[in-house]
């Protein structure tokens, strides 16, 4: 069958895998833009945007245009499990034609999850005849809607041949799109909104089921270890680190010494007796023998295995290792034979199981005692009727089973003494974590006055990427962590990133940067952070201000109780929706509120996603977030807020903090920014203020 290059369902151009997917959501804005401004702002980290990667963008309705205005779909900071759920969402829910497909205008608009899945059902399993038949012509770009089917729904895929995959449970909500949604951009847009528990449900089934091998890397901070707990909780989980002392023994397992306690004993004719104390009990002496000890690895697979056994018909619960830096080992070494195992079928299962050494046999058999594989039958048929579940039982082979998850992280900063090689890299799938803003409103205090963490961290890696031509040495969010009032102190700034910046970053490069210039003709140089007074070692306090200024990072209020809250004493009256408001900081969520009123059918999520489109009128980075946003947050934010409860029954919280008139020292007015924001929108919200 000729293809039909013209009638494309989906833009040819970057494939939708999760790599694309955080590409696009690190680097758009979180706010609504002109639409110059908006492109201008992803084109610095995105090439090429304005031609395909924006179509793509809108095609995964991540933002929409309109009257030359961008508006994006993710105003705040979201979590990994809340992005997957609405890619499966999404992916689920697309449909062919929409206004991004504009060469198959006219044809009833077609799920092609929805589609896919009917063929699947009267028999038709080969992949390219059932997508063709959604409109009985041939399509392009079978190979990019593939990728998105295999990585966000429970569609499987065996060479050409497609079927249902049993081992995801998909609660997935299908919409039916109209003819309006596939013609006009805002409407599509608003299609994708429909996300339910049920998306997220599914979403969490393929998180945990997308990469058996998998590793998780970027610059130091970046949250990696942090994506690993917040989708393997409340799951089964072995961690581990390897350093460059880490070998086969340490990984998986050997014999080591241990101390037990035995009687004494004694001969009498014949015959071995215990020997007594005076008081008749038997005395004990402390013996060393020596013992088969489970290090993580063989931790791990005898659980995986254990809860196969435990499972009899239904899905065995996964089983994870986690290997921190994972780099900074020989994972030649350590893994050894083991790196035959990582070669996994299209079920999961090992492809190349490994002989167990005598010594492993007998501590495998000892741990699978008793043990019995109800789904043997369906396994050894992957061995070609090979009875490998009776080898992994009696401990003679190893082999990895299917819900055993190895998952890593990688600093791509560090200077490995072991580089991975290209064999061992193949085996695994790797995620990168770029650097994103963290949203907890953290702050660096310095010489008594307060600068933005985030600000810092986009000047500086600026300079770092400038310098160095790599994104490895930048710092993420986390690099650097504040205490529980939300503060970095001057110390912790300077003994953590200073020091960094000095003797991993900037020392190749001769500190030739201007933001090392000490302002009387010489260089800040490491030991000019530091003076003695009275014995103690203190911050230069004065040195890290001269750094903020060549680096042009300004000071920010400290507190908004410093300015004027009182309206009463500004000689004006401000109403929302005629509902007097007397404290500027209670205007921003007396409108949330009303909202909430006047939109009984509107989430937590929702009104959240609606209202955070205005973050940018707030200067601490955050203005609404939901129950799990707040515990995000910094104790100082999270005691600073104001509960709205919403038609679902769950709260929003609106921040109190921010909001300033100007003043002699700042011209900037957020609250009349707010003021404005709002009325310009159609919220059926209208803020009014009335000079007295």
């Amino acid at each position: 069958m000729t293809v039909n290059e013209e009638a494309s369902p989906i833009c040819r151009g970057k494939n939708l895998s999760w790599e694309t997917v955080m590409l696009f959501f690190n680097y758009m804005p979180k706010e609504p833009m002109i639409k110059d401004k908006f492109n201008a702002f992803v084109e610095k980290n995105i090439n090429s945007w304005t031609q395909t990667h924006s179509q793509i963008a809108r095609q995964l309705a991540f933002y929409y245009e309109e009257n030359g205005i961008c508006y994006p779909r993710f105003s705040h900071a979201s979590t990994l499990a809340d992005l997957f759920a609405y890619m499966v969402h999404w992916a689920h829910n697309y449909f062919i034609p929409n206004p991004y497909s504009p060469s198959l205008k006219g044809k009833s608009p077609t799920s092609i999850y929805s589609h896919l899945v009917n063929c699947i059902n009267v028999g038709i399993h080969n992949y390219d005849t059932a997508l063709d038949s959604i409109f009985d012509i041939p399509l392009s770009s079978h190979d990019k809607v593939r990728v998105f089917l295999q990585n966000y729904t429970n569609i499987k895929f065996d060479n050409e041949n497609i079927s249902i995959n049993p081992n995801i449970v998909d609660k997935t909500l299908l919409l039916k799109p109209s003819d309006l949604e596939a013609v006009d951009a805002k409407a599509y847009y608003m299609y994708f909104n429909n996300e339910t528990k049920a998306s997220k449900e599914t979403a969490a089934s393929f998180l945990t089921k997308r990469s058996f091998q998998q590793i998780y890397y970027g610059a130091p901070g970046t949250g990696k270890s942090f994506c690993i707990d917040e989708v393997t909780k409340d799951q089964d989980v072995i961690r581990t680190t390897f350093h460059p002392d880490t070998d086969y023994s340490t990984f998986v397992g050997a014999y080591k010494p241990t101390t037990v306690e035995e009687n004494v004993m004694t001969v009498i004719g014949t015959k071995a007796v215990p020997v007594e104390n005076p008081d008749g009990s038997i005395r004990k002496e402390s013996k060393i023998v020596y013992e088969f000890v489970q290090q993580a690895f063989l931790q791990a697979y005898t659980k995986a295995w254990e809860k196969y056994a435990k499972a009899n018909d239904a899905i065995p619960e996964k089983q994870y290792l986690v290997i921190e830096e994972i780099n900074r080992g020989n994972c030649a070494q350590i893994f050894g034979d083991l790196f035959q195992l990582l070669d996994r079928n299209v079920e999961g299962f090992s492809d190349y199981p490994i002989t167990a050494d005598a010594d492993m046999k007998r501590q495998l058999q000892k741990a699978f005692k008793g043990f019995s594989i109800t789904k043997s039958e369906a396994i050894n048929e992957l061995y070609h009727g090979r009875n490998v579940c009776k080898e992994v039982i009696d401990g003679d082979i190893l082999l990895l089973p299917n819900n055993l998850y190895i998952w890593a992280t990688m600093n791509t900063s560090d200077q490995s003494l072991f580089p991975i090689d290209s064999a061992f890299k193949r085996r695994w799938d790797w995620t990168y974590r770029p650097i994103s803003d963290g949203r907890k409103g953290w702050q660096i205090k310095v010489g008594g006055n307060l600068y933005d963490w985030w600000g810092f961290l986009a000047k500086i890696n600026d300079k770092i990427g400038a310098t160095t031509n790599s994104e490895d040495k930048k710092l993420g969010y986390f690099f650097c962590k504040a205490a529980n009032d939300g503060i970095i102190s001057a110390e912790t700034f300077v003994g953590k990133v200073i020091f960094y910046l000095w003797n991993d970053v900037f020392k190749d490069y001769e500190f030739g940067d201007s933001i090392f210039d000490d302002g009387n003709g010489g260089k800040l140089t490491f030991d000019k952070f530091y003076t003695v007074v009275e014995g103690n070692t203190k911050v230069v306090e004065e040195n890290v201000v001269v750094f903020f200024t060549n680096l042009g990072l300004q000071v920010i209020e400290e507190e908004i109780e410093s300015v004027t809250n009182d309206i009463s004493k500004s000689g004006v009256k401000i109403k929302v929706n005629d509902r007097e408001v007397n404290k500027y900081n209670a205007i921003a969520y007396t409108a949330v509120e009303e909202y909430v009123k006047l939109n009984q059918d509107k989430s937590a999520d929702d009104v959240v996603r609606i209202w955070n489109q205005f973050v940018s009128c707030n200067p601490t980075s955050w203005f609404i977030v939901t129950e799990e946003g707040r515990r995000s947050l910094s104790p100082r934010y999270a005691s600073y807020c104001y509960e709205i409860k919403c038609s679902d029954g769950k709260f929003v919280y609106v921040n109190k903090d921010g909001w300033r008139r100007a003043t002699e020292n700042t011209s900037r007015d957020t609250v009349q920014e707010f003021i404005d924001a709002v009325n310009a929108k159609n919220l059926a919200i209208h803020i009014e203020v009335v000079n007295q």
